[in-house]
C-alpha cells in the first residue's frame, strides 16, 4: 500500500499528460474536430482517406522511415566508444563526462546552438573556407538534400553518450572467467570482440535499437528548432508535420489520424526488432 503511495503523484501526472491525450486521440483520429469553431462530427475513415492524398504526409512519412537509418548508425559508434571507455587510460573520466552531457542537455538548447553553428557565418563554414575546402559557404539548413542529414547528425551526436553508456555498462558485467580464458587460449582482440563481447551484448543492442528506432520515427524537436519544416518542406517528420496540422491549421482531428498512424508504424518497427530478436536467440 505504501508502494502505492509513493508512485501516486508519478502515476497521476502519467495519467493527465501522456495516458489520457493517447486514449482521447483515438476517436478524435475519426470526428472533424478543429478547435475553431463548427459542430464536431463523427467522419469514420475519412480522415485516413486524405492522408492516402496528401503528399505532405507520404513525404513526412518517408523522411521519419528516413530517419531510421540513424538507428545502426548510433549503435555502431556507441558501441565503438563503449569499447574504448572500457580501456583504462588518463582522462578517461572527464572525456565520458564530455560524451554523456549531450544527453543530459535539453535537445531544443543544443538544437538552437547547432543551428548557429551551422549557419552560413556559422562556426562550421568559417573552417571549411579557413582550410580552403569550399571557396563559398554552404547553405547546411537551406539546401532540400542536405538539410535532413544535418538532423540526422544532430540527432546521433545528442543520442550517442546515452547508448554508450549502457554498452559499457554491459561490458563491465561481463564474467572475466571468459575473457581470461578466451585469452590463454590465444584469441586477439578482433577475435575476442567479435566471439565474445558482441554476442554477449545481444540482449542491450536489441534493446537499443528498439528504443533508438521509436526515437527515430518519433523525431520533432530538432525539425522544430533547426528547420521547422523547411527547406520547401524537405524536413518534414510525421510528429511535426502532425504537429502542424494541429496547432498551425487547428485540424486536430487530422492531426490525431496522423499520430494514429505513426503509432502503428512504431509497433511495426518494435514488432520487426522483437523478431529478428527472437530469431537471433533460436
Amino acid at each position: 500500500m505504501i508502494s502505492y503511495l509513493f508512485m501516486a503523484p508519478a502515476l497521476i501526472i502519467l495519467g493527465i499528460f501522456v495516458f489520457y491525450p493517447i486514449v482521447f486521440s483515438i476517436p478524435l483520429a475519426f470526428t472533424n474536430y478543429s478547435a475553431v469553431g463548427g459542430t464536431t462530427k463523427f467522419i469514420g475513415l475519412y480522415n485516413f482517406e486524405r492522408l492516402v492524398r496528401d503528399p505532405d504526409f507520404w513525404l513526412a512519412l518517408k523522411n521519419s522511415c528516413l530517419f531510421v537509418v540513424v538507428v545502426p548508425i548510433l549503435q555502431l559508434l556507441s558501441i565503438l566508444l563503449a569499447l574504448l571507455m572500457n580501456q583504462k587510460f588518463h582522462g578517461n573520466a572527464a572525456l565520458r563526462v564530455l560524451i554523456y552531457m549531450p544527453v543530459v542537455t535539453s535537445m531544443v538548447a543544443v538544437s538552437i546552438i547547432w543551428k548557429f553553428i551551422f549557419e552560413d557565418d556559422g562556426l562550421i563554414n568559417a573552417l571549411l573556407m579557413n582550410w580552403n575546402i569550399i571557396d563559398k559557404p554552404i547553405s547546411f539548413l537551406f539546401e532540400s538534400k542536405i538539410a535532413l542529414i544535418v538532423l540526422m547528425g544532430v540527432t546521433i551526436w545528442q543520442g550517442i553518450g546515452y547508448y554508450m553508456m549502457m554498452y559499457l555498462s554491459a561490458l563491465q558485467s561481463f564474467p572475466t572467467e571468459i575473457l581470461d580464458a578466451s585469452k590463454i587460449d590465444g584469441a586477439n582482440a578482433w577475435q575476442t570482440f567479435w566471439k565474445i563481447r558482441l554476442p554477449l551484448l545481444k540482449n542491450q543492442i536489441g534493446f537499443c535499437s528498439l528504443i533508438s528506432t521509436i526515437a527515430a520515427v518519433g523525431v520533432f524537436d530538432v525539425v522544430f528548432t533547426m528547420t521547422n519544416g523547411g527547406p520547401n518542406k524537405s524536413t518534414y517528420v510525421i510528429n511535426y508535420y502532425s504537429y502542424k496540422m494541429a496547432f498551425t491549421n487547428y485540424d486536430f482531428g487530422y492531426s490525431a489520424a496522423i499520430g494514429l498512424v505513426s503509432a502503428v508504424i512504431i509497433g511495426i518497427f518494435s514488432c520487426i526488432q522483437f523478431a529478428i530478436k527472437n530469431r537471433g536467440g533460436e
